[in-house]
């Protein structure tokens, strides 16, 4: 998942590991082993699930943070002076996550969920599904990007560039568009506690990230930091995987005895991400950029960064909320389909590449 560095200013792609080649399995595993547990062993998780300072669960809080941390490690902000080499896919990409996906989610929500959807729902939890939903959208996914990335054998210096430059974005934009879009749907929004979260999942682990990394490379150089890298990947992942068992096992009951409202709340989350996938994909192959950005393009467009909403969800509305169960939703579908959207990429890149646009970019020609 790392990006490693070599002379010359190339950047190899990274490999994949055993776990993450069968993420998608232990996913599978956790989910099942967390609404078990949640299930057989309430008493436990309601003691964790009250572990909380300022509505923040604390223990939740940790692995997030184990998560966030090492991906912000790959994260170096000296790359957006690269940008403009991959203008179009950056331009697609800001397109799509900050101008398309948080109020397509919002309109979707609303459709499926307030309306088309609402009498098969809760009526109480009908606004804090549709806040779930908006909270999911709103931020674009740091952490899981480098292996999609590399699975659709995407260039590496856009996707880091691009990460680099949606968290430098999401620290001043993800609490206004939440706000923005909460405040629409008419639910009072605790400011308060949004832009708590916004600081201590977005700012401080950015911060002692970007601390961590000048630091080690000064120190030690590229190679100290990909040892590090590569010593804190397991760390990340078994905290992915804690964490996935801990929320599902929360919800665990919810889930067991709502089966109907988990795939009623699927069905807005699977469109947009097909959706904005899709659009992603298709205005760069018009704009004429390269398939192998085009690829990380469309994942960064569609995928969300599921640990900071469900932190979010969990902070504004608690952890049995509908709002909370709404994010978890998105982490329950989030690798199965953004597989799916590698498989339609990877299938695709012969149809990418014999656009016009794409064509003439490629021989050095405007098309006419």
């Amino acid at each position: 998942m790392s990006d490693h560095i070599l002379s010359g200013g190339e950047t190899a792609r990274p490999s994949i590991g055993f776990v993450e080649k069968y993420l998608t399995v232990w996913v599978a595993l956790c989910i099942v082993a967390g609404v078990a547990l949640g299930h057989l062993l309430p008493g436990v998780f309601g003691a964790i699930a009250s572990a909380e300072i300022a509505k923040v669960n604390m223990p939740v809080a940790v692995l997030i943070w184990l998560m966030i941390v090492p991906m912000l490690l790959r994260v170096d902000f000296a790359s957006l002076a690269s940008v403009g080499t991959y203008w179009r896919g950056i331009g697609v990409t800001l397109f799509i996550n900050w101008a398309v996906k948080p109020f397509s989610m919002a309109l979707l929500g609303w459709l499926f969920i307030g309306w088309l959807f609402r009498s098969w729902l809760p009526a109480t939890q009908i606004d804090s599904y549709i806040a779930g939903l908006i909270i999911l959208a709103a931020a674009p996914c740091t952490a899981m990007v480098f292996v999609w990335s590399n699975l659709t054998r995407g260039e590496p210096n856009f996707t880091l560039s691009q990460v680099a430059l949606n968290d430098a974005i999401m620290i001043v934009a993800f609490a206004p568009i939440v706000g923005l879009l909460l405040g629409l749907s008419a639910i009072t929004v605790p400011w308060g506690t949004l832009v708590l979260s916004v600081a201590l999942y977005i700012i401080l682990p950015v911060l002692l990230a970007q601390f961590i990394r000048g630091r080690l490379l000064a120190a030690k150089g590229q190679g100290g930091l990909d040892a590090l890298l590569a010593a804190m990947q397991p760390l990340s992942l078994i905290a992915l995987l804690a964490t996935l068992v801990l929320l599902f096992g929360f919800q665990g009951e919810q889930i067991i005895a709502q089966p109907m409202v988990i795939a009623l709340l699927a069905v807005p989350i699977l469109i947009q991400v097909y959706f904005n996938s899709g659009l992603a994909y298709m205005l760069n192959r018009l704009s004429g950029e390269r398939h192998c950005v085009a690829g990380p393009s469309a994942l960064i467009g569609a995928s969300n960064f599921f640990e900071l909403a469900v932190a979010a969800a969990i902070a504004l509305f608690g952890l049995n909320s509908g709002a909370a169960l709404a994010t978890v939703v998105g982490v329950l579908i989030e690798v199965p389909v953004m597989l799916s959207v590698v498989w339609i990429v990877n299938r695709s890149k012969g149809w990418y590449e014999r656009g016009a646009a794409v064509h003439a970019a490629s021989i050095g020609r405007t098309p006419q």
